[in-house]
């Protein structure tokens, strides 16, 4: 029996049958089962503990307990709400053990993921945007036992559970379930309002009184705080006039992936418990939880920052452009992105050595296109893979919203600029990639010096796999753009930038996995040649995740004089600045990340967790004159010329950070709350890194894309970066 889920037929599980398999003693039914039931048990439990570091560890409890009991379970079709009901015991029991030891002060402060937690990574990994973002923001001012119950509403929202199965995981009559689930809503809701207060742009000046001795935690005491205030203020209220009921935008924030988990401690455990077979049944289970467990998750993805989400395309009113949700949907060949920090499973290729051009050796592009364009083809053809087009110029001009341009190996040399203006939509993107495993670059030298190689105007299209060189301006704009995906780029070698987003109108795109290097204008005395940038206008959910910018001439980042805020996650500046070229009266100011700028400098919430800036002439990470309440959590500014923060004009929050061996740490104006940061916590060295040596985080990026594993800068205690571990 099968059955149609995101366009893709996958098996109805016979629960009770398998369980009754199970119980006799076959091995291959057990591990059907707990490959269909991992993927809930690790989203209700990761939701419920908001990316506690403990996650994994009882996600494996869960499954040893559902593995040890399951010959005593009578009733073989309640098996799915017995699991949850596991589960949930495992959060509650987890829960009290950290109050207790809170109150008995037996232990440290425990630590969330360094990696970010799992609100930050369903925000920054799907484009979320509108009310869908609030609703995420909106979690982490919920308290534990809303937290848990919400995280099983979540799967009732989705179709995941039934009222009786969440009823039965709470051991509850479905009346009583339906009275604490109104109440959590109600606390869901009047966080809903919080969020979008302090999202308001002008803010409510008598907010901004209440928040001047605010510490940037949601805790209890400022949730009730918070929400007093926008209960009685008027113009704070009337924001959230239009909050839709959060089980219309639930299940548009899909179920998180399964990562890899450390199943040494399952095999040990259920060995251990003398369940069924053991050995042999824990191994036939360890290779589903790495396989078909984690791809069962991902049957539909987006591009979203590193992390692959199934993704509901419902219209909400509201909630994106025209009523759409403002998510990503891939057409046809478009890449699946592994988690933000993969780790290596057995049989994992070791990482390529360096390229020229940044990409990964075996990068693979869409197998299959509408449009082809090859350097020996012809603009005069009908564009198929037997008579492609010379040109890109030439398939920009007669896509259509839904088709895919494939891009043959070899090097292109256009003579006049390129512009891409046909847009898709939220249903119908356009994607413009490699070929398989070939490589296309786009050589900018014959384009004359003041024109930009390409400009696009269009919205919803995913740009993957090409790289871009010696032109004499800009390599890549775009202009105004709405909901476009740039991944895995390579831009290197010209004047202007590699990759620069701007203008008013410039919503919701994502550059991701890409390398921007090289970018330098002789003539200019290192005062030109950035990497990327997003500058000159505003627009809301944008992100920069996973990326690269090193050895340019300016600076490697730059969001200067753009006046919304931007998601800056996981990214690496480095070697900016630096005068490889020989230049006379060099003068670069070669910042990492530059933060803000414009005359006067433009206000901009930018939120940056887990980047990292080493090697650069001046600063590593630079207000630029910003004046917004930046947020700068877990980064790493190492050995830079000038300071490793500077932020002498943003009442910024500054969280974890760690600045080691730069000329200053870390300079900062009056109103920076600060708190955990290597010179909040006494003196910190370089022996706190594990390794100081950047080869290899220099060095090529992985298969996938994604950046590569190192040692370099990690530090192992929730402090600076977080870097993709080996």
């Amino acid at each position: 029996m099968t059955a149609v889920t995101q366009g893709e037929t996958v098996p109805v599980l016979n629960t009770p049958s398998l369980v009754r398999a199970a119980q006799g003693g076959d091995e291959r039914a057990l591990g059907e089962l707990v490959a269909a039931h991992l993927p809930i048990v690790y989203n209700v439990i990761g939701r419920a503990l908001n990316g506690h570091a403990d996650v994994d560890d009882l996600v494996q409890e869960t499954m040893i307990q559902v593995v040890r009991s399951l010959a005593g379970l009578r009733e073989p079709d309640r098996f799915r709400s017995w699991v949850v009901a596991i589960a949930y015991r495992q959060i509650q029991m987890h829960h009290r053990r950290a109050t207790r030891r809170q109150r008995a002060r037996e232990a440290p402060e425990e630590l969330a993921d360094p990696g970010g937690d799992f609100v930050e990574r369903s925000i920054i990994g799907l484009m979320l945007s509108g009310q869908r973002r609030e609703l995420a923001e909106a979690t982490r001012w919920l308290e534990e036992n809303d937290r848990h119950l919400l995280a099983l509403w979540w799967q009732e929202a989705a179709g995941e559970l039934s009222r009786g199965e969440l009823a039965a995981a709470l051991g509850l009559k479905p009346t009583h379930v339906a009275v604490r689930v109104q109440r959590m809503r109600t606390q869901l809701d009047a966080a809903r309002g919080v969020v979008r207060a302090l999202r308001a742009t002008p803010r409510c000046p008598e907010l901004a009184e209440v928040l001047k001795a605010w510490n940037g935690e949601t805790d209890a005491l400022w949730r009730k705080r918070l929400t007093r205030h926008v209960r009685g203020c008027q113009r704070c209220a009337e924001l959230s006039a239009d909050l839709l009921a959060p089980e219309k935008l639930l299940p548009g924030i899909a179920s998180l992936p399964v990562p890899v988990l450390p199943m040494h401690g399952l095999k040990a455990a259920a060995a251990k418990a003398g369940a069924f077979k053991g050995v042999g049944l824990l191994a036939h289970l360890q290779q589903f939880v790495h396989t078909k467990a984690a791809v069962a998750t991902a049957v539909a993805v987006v591009a979203g920052g590193g992390i692959a989400f199934a993704v509901y395309e419902t219209p909400t009113n509201g909630d994106g452009p025209s009523g759409t949700a403002a998510a990503v949907r891939p057409s046809h060949g478009a890449l699946a992105l592994n988690p933000s920090r993969p780790a290596a499973t057995a049989g994992t290729p070791a990482a390529p050595k360096p390229s020229a051009s940044g990409l990964p050796a075996r990068f693979t592009g869409v197998t299959t296109a509408d449009i082809f364009v090859a350097p020996g083809g012809d603009d005069a053809s009908d564009g198929s893979i037997a008579h492609p087009y010379a040109s890109l110029s030439k398939a920009a001009a007669v896509v259509r919203p839904g088709q895919t341009i494939a891009m043959r190996g070899g090097t292109y040399r256009p003579t006049t600029p390129i512009t891409i203006d046909t847009s898709g939509d939220a249903t119908h993107r356009i994607t413009l990639s490699s070929y398989r495993d070939e490589h296309p670059v786009i050589d900018a030298s014959h384009i004359p010096a003041d024109k930009w190689t390409v400009t696009q105007h269009g919205s919803y299209w995913s740009v993957q796999g090409l790289e871009v060189e010696n032109s004499g301006s800009h390599a890549y704009v775009c202009l105004s753009c709405e909901y476009d995906v740039f991944l895995r780029l390579s831009m290197h070698d010209n004047v202007e930038s590699g990759l620069t987003l701007r203008d008013d109108g410039t919503i919701g795109n994502q550059v991701l996995d890409s390398d921007f290097f090289n970018n330098h204008n002789p003539a200019d005395q290192g005062q030109t040649g950035i990497g990327m940038g997003i500058k000159f206008g505003s627009g809301e959910d944008n992100i920069v995740r996973g990326c690269r910018a090193f050895d340019n001439a300016d600076d490697g980042f730059d969001f200067g004089d753009f006046a919304s805020a931007i998601d800056i996650q996981h990214n690496w500046a480095y070697g900016n600045g630096v005068n490889r070229w020989n230049v006379a009266d060099w003068h670069s100011n070669g910042n990492g990340f530059t933060l803000g700028g414009g005359t006067p400098p433009a206000s901009a919430s930018l939120s940056m967790r887990h980047n990292a800036a080493w090697d650069n002439i001046h600063d590593g990470f630079a207000d630029g004159g910003n004046p917004a309440e930046l947020l700068l959590q877990n980064n790493t500014a190492f050995r830079n010329g000038a300071t490793g923060f500077d932020m002498p004009n943003s009442p910024a929050t500054m969280r974890s950070n760690v600045a080691i061996g730069n000329h200053t740490p870390v300079s900062m104006g009056a109103g920076v709350r600060t708190s955990r940061n290597t010179w909040d916590d006494g003196t910190w060295t370089a022996s706190m890194f594990r390794s100081t040596d950047a080869t290899a985080a220099q060095g090529a990026r992985r298969a996938d894309g994604s950046l590569p594993a190192t040692d370099f800068l990690t530090t192992g205690n929730g402090m600076g970066a977080s870097m993709p571990e080996s």
